[in-house]
C-alpha cells in the first residue's frame, strides 16, 4: 500500500514509478481525491469549533434567563454539518485506500525497464545444460514409471491435479525435507508450521486482496486456502512493533498451496509443471529498512543453494518493472534447466516488497533507544518449489531406459536408495 504523504510530496517521482510499470500518472487523481476529503475533515473541524462556542453561549444566556433558541438552531444545524462531512469524509476515506490498495508498488532504481518476460536480464548462470539425444519431459518418464498418474488424479479432483505414487511421491518428501533441513540448519531460518486456511485481512495484508480474488480458492466458511506461505508467515507481524534488535525473522515453512490459476488457460495443461495444489518451501524475511536490500541478495543465495546441491544447472534473472508481481519492489527469478522442454523454467522467485505489505499490515519496528517507529519491510522467496524441483531432478536425472539417478545430497533421505527403476517400482 502507498503512503498518502508521500504521494504528497513527490507526485512526479511517484508518476515516474508508475510510468516504469506501464502505468498512467495516478497522483493528480490521487492528490484530488485526498484534497476533498481533508477539505472536509477541515470542515468539520471548524464547525465542531463552532459548536463548542455556541454551546458554551447557550449556557451563559441562559444562566442570564435569556432567549438561546435561535443558538440552539444554531447547534443542531452543526451538527446536521458535521454528520454529513463525517459521512462524506469516511466515504471518500475508503475509496482512496481503496485506490492506494490496489496500485502495485514502485520498483527500485536498480530494476531493469522492460515489458514482460523478454525483457528481463540474466544476472548469473550455474551448470551446464545436459543435451543428451531426445530426452523425455517428466510426464512421459513418470507415467512409463507407472509413478505419475494424471488420469487418476482427474477421476478424483478434475484437471490440474496429479497422483504420485510410489518413489516419486518418496522423492518429493525427499527434496522437502532435504530443503528445511538446509534453510534451518545451515541458513538460519525457523522453521515454521502455519495454517492453511487464513481470513480475508491476512491476504489484504499480502496484497492477495482485493485485486487478485479470483486467483484464491475461497471457503463457505469465510476463509482461504493459502496460495503460498508467506502470507500467514509474513502477518505474524501484523499489527505489531517488533523492536529492531529482534530483526531480521527469517521463516521458512513446507506447506501445500492452492492456486487456482486463473488466466492460464491453455497454459502447461499436461504434467506436473502448473497445479492447483502444490508443495513449496517458502523463505520469509523480516527485518529493517536499512537491511532489506542485503537481505534480499542473502535470500536469493539461499534458493540458488538449493539447486547447486541438487546439481542442477540454472540461471538467476532480474525481473524487469513489467514482469514483477504486484506487491514486489525488486524481484529475482530461478529458473532451473529442464532438458525435456529444451529451455529455462521459473523454479524460485525471491522478492523484496520494501514497506508495502508492512503498511497494509501495519507493521512496525522500533530501536530502543528511538521514540519513532518504522514500518518493517518483508521478503519472501521460494526456497524451492517441490513440484518444479521433481521435475528437473526427473528430467536431467533420467537414464536411456527411462530410469532415473537420485541426487547424492537426497539418498540419505530416500534409504540410501540411488536409482528408481521402471520394473522394480512398478512391482513395488
Amino acid at each position: 500500500m502507498h503512503d498518502i504523504k508521500f504521494i504528497r510530496e513527490n507526485p512526479a517521482a511517484f508518476d515516474a514509478g508508475l510510468a516504469r510499470r506501464g502505468l498512467e500518472p495516478l497522483s493528480a487523481d490521487i492528490l484530488a481525491l485526498d484534497e476533498k476529503r481533508r477539505a472536509l475533515q477541515t470542515s468539520s473541524q471548524a464547525w465542531q469549533a463552532r459548536r463548542n462556542e455556541v454551546s458554551k453561549e447557550i449556557g451563559n444566556v441562559k444562566k442570564v434567563g435569556g432567549d438561546a433558541s435561535q443558538l440552539m438552531a444554531e447547534v443542531a444545524e452543526l451538527k446536521e454539518k458535521i454528520a454529513a462531512a463525517d459521512a462524506n469524509e469516511a466515504e471518500l476515506g475508503q475509496e482512496l485506500s481503496l485506490r492506494l490498495c490496489t496500485i502495485p508498488n514502485i520498483p527500485q532504481a536498480d530494476v531493469p525497464a522492460g515489458k514482460d518476460s523478454d525483457d528481463n536480464v540474466e544476472t548469473r548462470r550455474v551448470g551446464e545444460p545436459s543435451r543428451s539425444n531426445n530426452p523425455k519431459e517428466h510426464f512421459d518418464l513418470g507415467e512409463a514409471l507407472g509413478l505419475m498418474d494424471f488420469e487418476g488424479a482427474a477421476k478424483l479432483a478434475g484437471a490440474r491435479f496429479t497422483l504420485l505414487k510410489g518413489q516419486l511421491a518418496s522423492l518429493e518428501r525427499a527434496l522437502g525435507q532435504f530443503m528445511l533441513d538446509l534453510h534451518t540448519r545451515e541458513h538460519g531460518y525457523m522453521e515454521m508450521n502455519p495454517p492453511l486456511l487464513v481470513r480475508d485481512h491476512v491476504l489484504f495484508g499480502t496484497g492477495q486482496l482485493p485485486k487478485f480474488e479470483e486467483d484464491l480458492f475461497k471457503l463457505n466458511t469465510g476463509h482461504y486456502l493459502i496460495p503460498t506461505s508467506e502470507v500467514p508467515l509474513t502477518n505474524l507481524v501484523a499489527e505489531a512493533i517488533t523492536p529492531s534488535e529482534e530483526l531480521p525473522l527469517r521463516m521458512t515453512a513446507l506447506t501445500p498451496c492452492f492456486r487456482s490459476e486463473a488466466g492460464s488457460a491453455g497454459k502447461d495443461t499436461r504434467g506436473y509443471l502448473r497445479q492447483h495444489q502444490f508443495y513449496k518451501v517458502e523463505l520469509v524475511s523480516i527485518t529493517t529498512p536499512d537491511e532489506s536490500v542485503n537481505e534480499h541478495e542473502r535470500m536469493i543465495a539461499c534458493a540458488e543453494t538449493v539447486l547447486k546441491k541438487l546439481e542442477l544447472p540454472f540461471r538467476t534473472m532480474t525481473l524487469c518493472t513489467g514482469d514483477m508481481g504486484f506487491s514486489s519492489q525488486k524481484t529475482y527469478d530461478i529458473e532451473v534447466w529442464l532438458p525435456g522442454q529444451n529451455t529455462y523454467r521459473e523454479i524460485s522467485s525471491c522478492s523484496n516488497c520494501g514497506d508495502f505489505q508492512a503498511r497494509r499490515m501495519n507493521a512496525r519496528t522500533r530501536a530502543k533507544d528511538e521514540k519513532n517507529t518504522r514500518f518493517v519491510h518483508t521478503l519472501n522467496g521460494s526456497g524451492v518449489a517441490l513440484g518444479r524441483a521433481l521435475i528437473a531432478v526427473m528430467e536431467n536425472y533420467q537414464q536411456a531406459d527411462g530410469s532415473i539417478v537420485i541426487p547424492a545430497v537426497l539418498q540419505p533421505y530416500m534409504g540410501g536408495l540411488k536409482l528408481i527403476e521402471a520394473k522394480r517400482l512398478k512391482a513395488a
